[in-house]
């Protein structure tokens, strides 16, 4: 079973992985930041979720999954932010979903492409 996780910000996130280390397939979910009822303020990472969450199902049972909250729309937009500037993520928009040491990643519209994100969790 696809082990989940939910983190906010660099430290958490790098802990994670530091946690997972060795896993063969790790996937990072980088989405805007939620407010109190649970919306995000990025409307792209609001209609990809379904389809990756849908998706997840078919990732290999070892998978973790960790899904990482970039902070407010203040923050992500900040071209210093440090999951734009960390040379392990280098994200330039959010959603993005990356396996963890690979160069295997979708960002923004192709999460909303149900086709692209079942080949993504399952290609090995």
């Amino acid at each position: 079973m696809v082990v989940k996780e939910n983190v906010e910000g660099l430290d958490a996130v790098l802990a994670k992985i530091e946690e997972h280390k060795g896993k063969s397939h790790l996937y990072l979910y980088f989405s805007g930041g939620k407010d109190e009822t649970g919306q995000s303020w990025c409307p792209d990472c609001v209609k990809a979720e379904p389809f990756v969450m849908k998706n997840l199902s078919k990732a290999p049972e070892d998978a973790v999954f960790i899904y990482c909250n970039v902070g407010d729309r203040a923050t992500w937009k900040d071209p210093a932010n440090v999951f734009r500037t960390d040379s392990r993520f280098l994200l330039k928009g959010v959603p993005t979903l990356m396996r963890f040491n690979t160069s295997q990643k979708l960002v923004e519209g192709e999460l909303m492409k149900d086709d692209l994100v079942q080949m993504f969790f399952e290609e090995d």
